[in-house]
């Protein structure tokens, strides 16, 4: 019984595989009460699956969600590469403004936005892209700027004692430092960039997508398709994540052993 009242208090150390057995078991509980929930206004998981197998054999839903991934992965190389430019030359005085100004342009909607883009896009492949970096690179700044924000003065001047002057203080702290922090934060903005792309794909339907099929299974109100798209986004989400953490631990073994407290 005690044992038992440990997985609801706060900040009770606990065991990855207990973790991992207490996810299988109320997502068993999650699709059971759905299942039986009787639900006229929701498809049940067999309507989904049943969905599912014709998008994907007759609707190319899966080739859909390929362009749709590397359309996501050049939009996330083209930001992340943008933003931790951005955010080194911000350690220099000249260049903090205009990082400000970058990470205040997160409070834009993409609606005021689509026909400078357009102007600049030379073709709809490349508005889509062009439309997913900006949205990414806006929140990554943010989070990179704070980053360096709550950077110990003690760090700095521990550079400095060791001979370092200027940019080599922000490649060793900015870029090497901080590494698996800038990680974390793709991990989240390619996150952020998959709840865009509905919105991104939706302004040019004619070119295809998993964002452009969802946003037509919604319009139809065919709602068993709704929720296989959905799912399927969402598991490739996950796994997409998963891959991105066992990239940053490989990069960053330190952060681990930090998170871990020793080596395992």
């Amino acid at each position: 019984m005690i044992k038992a009242l440990n997985f609801v208090l706060p900040f009770t150390p606990m065991a990855t595989s207990r973790l991992k057995m207490l996810f299988a078991a109320q997502a068993v509980v999650a699709v059971t009460l759905w299942s039986i929930s009787g639900s006229t206004a929701l498809p049940s998981p067999i309507e989904v699956a049943m969905a599912w197998l014709d998008l994907a054999k007759n609707q190319g839903m899966l080739f859909e969600l390929w362009g749709s991934v590397k359309i996501s992965l050049v939009s996330l190389l083209i930001s992340t590469v943008a933003a931790v430019t951005m955010a080194a030359l911000s350690t220099a005085p000249i260049f903090l403004p205009l990082a400000r100004f970058s990470s205040s342009l997160r409070f834009l909607g993409f609606a005021g936005l689509t026909y400078l883009f357009m102007l600049m896009s030379s073709d709809a492949y490349w508005l889509r892209v062009s439309l997913l970096s900006f949205g990414m690179f806006v929140f990554l700044v943010t989070g990179l700027l704070a980053e360096i924000k709550a950077t110990p003065l003690e760090q700095i001047d521990h550079c400095r004692t060791l001979g370092m002057r200027h940019w080599r203080i922000t490649g060793e702290i900015v870029l090497l430092g901080k590494s698996d922090v800038t990680l974390d934060l793709v991990r989240q903005n390619a996150a952020v960039g998959w709840t865009l792309l509905t919105l991104v794909e939706g302004l040019t339907r004619s070119e295809g997508g998993i964002g452009a099929m969802l946003l037509n299974q919604n319009r139809y109100f065919l709602l068993a398709g709704v929720f296989a798209i959905q799912i399927t986004i969402l598991l490739y989400g996950l796994g997409q994540d998963v891959l991105l953490g066992l990239l940053k631990d490989a990069m960053c073994p330190h952060s681990r052993l930090g998170k871990n407290g020793a080596s395992k």
